[in-house]
This record gives C-alpha cells, structure tokens and sequence, in this order.
C-alpha cells in the first residue's frame, strides 16, 4: 500500500472501532438493566463481557498509533481481562445456586435478541477490515463470542418460561465463562504468535 492508502485503511479502522465501542456501550448498559430487572446471572455475565469488550476496543484505538509492542501488549490485556471476567461470572453463578434466582425468561429472550442484532452488525463491520493486527483480530473474537453467547441466552429463555427454574440460566452464565475462557487464551496465544513473527523466530507456529 501507499501511504494515502495506508492512511484511508487507518482512519477506516479507527472508525470501526469506534462503532464498535459505542455499539458495545449500549450493548453493556442494556444488559445490566435488564439482567438486574430479570434477575438474570446469563444477561448479567453478558453485561459484564460487553464492558469489557468497550474498554478493549477503547485501548485498541490507542494501540493502532503505538508500536506492535504496546499493540501486543493491549491484546494480553484484553485477555487477561476475559480470563478474570469469566472467574467473576462462575463465583456470582454459584452464589445464585446456593441462595436462589428467579430470571425471567422473557426479558432474556428479548435482550439476547437484540444484542444478538447489535453483535452481528460488529462483527459484519469488524469481517470487513483488511490488514488487522493481533488487537483487531481480538476485537473480531469478542463480537463472535458475544453473538454465539446471546444465542445461548435466548435458549435458556425458552427452557426458564417452560420449566420456571433457574438452572438454565446459570448454565449459560457458565457458558458465557467458558466462551470468555477459550477467547481470552486464543487471544494470548495470538499475541505470543505475533511476537515470534516480528523476531522472526519458528517457535509462534507451534503455540
């Protein structure tokens, strides 16, 4: 690329991410209001992930004038986060277990749709960049993470109305965990890759 072209394909993705950002700010807000109302742990855990989606892609902004050192740097951070959000998420599971919960299945069904809507259009914006660097490729792994997570949501909505127990929406409290696990270590795993691309050396392409 030229630097016009190297300039246009920046500013696009500093776009992007904005988007993005606000979409997930939103996103987080409705989550926690209707996680609070339904007394939801799945709706909850969501609003959880999506914030730290938001502070994220916030640091991916600044990462994209940094060096590809920061740029690393930042994406550890965003796993790292993922990882101790998900430890959150499976301690506030177990208390509901133990003390009780009644979510409304309703309210699950309807946020986890919307959001649902709201993930894709990320990820659609996110797909269509060229060139993303280790901070981009995690910000695409968060939407795909949050969209296949507000399905799940949607499904323990269904079996909360039928069954009128909690159970469901704890599994996919622990489900939202465990996708948040399994992103957080691909994304480190991506940014210790990328560290052995720029040294040079073979040893990324085994980790």
């Amino acid at each position: 690329m030229n630097t016009a072209d190297l300039d246009q394909d920046s500013a696009e993705k500093r776009r992007t991410l904005r988007i993005v950002l606000v979409l997930n700010v939103v996103i987080a807000i409705g989550f926690f209001g209707t996680g609070l109302i339904a007394d939801s742990s799945a709706l909850l855990a969501n609003g959880l992930d999506n914030s730290s989606d938001a502070i994220i892609y916030a640091l991916s902004l600044l990462a994209m004038t940094r060096s590809q050192t920061w740029k690393r740097g930042a994406a550890r951070l965003s796993g790292i986060m993922l990882l101790i959000f998900a430890a959150g998420v499976i301690l506030d599971a177990g208390r509901r277990f133990i003390e009780g919960s009644e979510p409304a299945g309703v309210l699950m069904m309807a946020m986890a749709a919307i959001a649902a809507v709201i993930n894709l259009l990320s990820l659609y914006l996110l797909k269509r960049l060229r060139n993303k660097d280790v901070n981009l490729r995690a910000a695409t792994t968060f939407s795909l993470n949050d969209f296949v997570a507000n399905g799940g949501i949607i499904i323990a909505g269904i079996v909360v109305m039928v069954t009128s127990a909690n159970w469901p929406d704890l599994i996919v409290g622990i489900a939202v965990a465990g996708i948040a696990i399994y992103g957080g270590i691909e994304i480190l795993r991506d940014a210790h890759r990328d560290m052995h691309v720029e040294l040079g050396t073979s040893n990324g392409k085994d980790v």
